[in-house]
C-alpha cells in the first residue's frame, strides 16, 4: 500500500483552508523586549532597532488587526490622540532618529523597523503615522517611499518642504526666519554639497505626492493659520492644492490666529476618528 504523506498543505486543500490564510494564523506576535515603564496607564517599551532608540506603547486589549501609530518626532508632545486610540487598541510607537530631517538615512531606519513590528510582532501591515512640525518630513518621505505601507497621515502644522524650514528667509525667499543651525543638520544629514543642491533637491514632500495620491492615502492637516515659523502656504497650503490636483483625499482642520504652537486640538475627537476610520481595518493578505 502506497503512503500518503499529511502536509499542511495537503490538508489546507483537503479541508479548503486557504494555506496563506492559515500559516498567517499560526504566526504568533513576539513580546516586546526592552525596559517596561507606565505611560498615561499603559505599558511601554523602550529598546533598540537598527542602532536607535525605538519605544511602543502596548493597549491594554489590541484590535483586530493590531493597528498602530507612528510618530515621527516629538512622542508624547499633547497626548490626548493616543491615549485615546490605546484605549481603543492601537498601539503607539516611536523610532529616535532625530537631525535627519526625513533623509534617505532616515527612511531606510524607519523601513527597519517597521520590518520588525510587522514581522516579529505582527503589527498591521498599514500603520497611521503623525507628523508634528519637523516630523512631517519623516513621515511623508517614508510614505512617498512606501505607499503601500501606510493606512493614513496626520500631519500637524507640518514641515513639508525644508526650504520653507528651516531654509526660510535665510536661504529661500520663505516667509519664516528659518533657522541656521538646524539647515546646517539639514545638510550633513542628507549629504547635500552647498546650499544650491539643497535647494534645487526634489527631496521634498510638496514635490513628491503623485505616490500617495495613487495609493489613494488620505491625509488629515491640523494647522495655525498664523504660523510663522512653519507657514501654512508654503507647506500645507502647497500639500492641499498639489494633492487634491492629483485626485487625493485632504481633510483641513485651520485654527484661527494660532501660530506654531500649540499643536493639537483642545477636542481630538476629529483626529482620533480620522485615524480610526482609516486605520482600524484588519488589514488582509495579499
Amino acid at each position: 500500500m502506497q503512503k500518503v504523506w499529511i502536509t499542511p498543505v495537503l490538508i489546507a486543500l483537503l479541508f479548503g483552508v486557504n494555506s496563506r490564510q492559515m500559516k498567517a494564523e499560526e504566526i504568533v506576535p513576539a513580546p516586546f523586549p526592552g525596559t517596561v515603564s507606565d505611560w498615561n496607564g499603559f505599558v511601554k517599551h523602550d529598546f533598540e532597532v537598527d542602532g536607535h532608540k525605538v519605544l511602543v506603547v502596548v493597549p491594554k486589549v489590541a484590535a483586530a488587526g493590531r493597528p498602530w501609530l507612528w510618530h515621527g518626532e516629538f512622542f508624547g508632545h499633547k497626548p490626548a490622540p493616543d491615549i485615546a486610540l490605546l484605549k481603543q487598541g492601537f498601539h503607539i510607537t516611536y523610532m529616535n532618529v532625530p537631525d535627519l530631517f526625513g533623509s534617505p538615512r532616515a527612511v531606510e531606519h524607519w523601513n527597519q523597523f517597521y520590518k520588525v513590528l510587522t514581522e516579529k510582532h505582527g503589527l498591521s501591515r498599514k500603520p497611521a503615522l503623525i507628523g508634528l512640525s519637523r516630523g512631517g518630513l519623516y513621515c511623508y518621505n517614508w510614505a512617498i517611499a512606501n505607499p503601500d505601507k501606510v493606512s493614513c497621515l496626520y500631519g500637524d502644522a507640518p514641515v513639508c518642504d525644508f526650504k520653507s524650514w528651516p531654509g526660510g528667509q535665510l536661504k529661500w525667499q520663505g516667509a519664516g526666519p528659518g533657522s541656521a543651525a538646524e539647515w546646517a543638520k539639514l545638510l550633513k544629514a542628507h549629504g547635500f554639497a552647498n546650499d544650491t543642491e539643497a535647494l534645487a533637491s526634489p527631496n521634498n514632500p510638496v514635490d513628491s505626492l503623485a505616490p500617495l495620491a495613487k495609493a489613494r492615502i488620505p491625509l488629515l492637516h491640523v494647522y495655525g493659520d498664523a504660523d510663522e515659523v512653519v507657514p501654512w502656504e508654503e507647506n500645507t497650503g502647497k500639500i492641499a492644492e498639489r494633492y487634491k490636483a492629483l485626485g487625493g483625499e485632504i481633510v483641513l482642520i485651520a485654527k484661527p490666529g494660532v501660530k506654531h504652537h500649540p499643536h493639537g486640538l483642545e477636542d481630538s475627537t476629529p483626529i482620533v476618528e480620522f485615524i480610526v476610520n482609516h486605520a482600524a481595518r484588519p488589514q488582509t493578505t495579499p
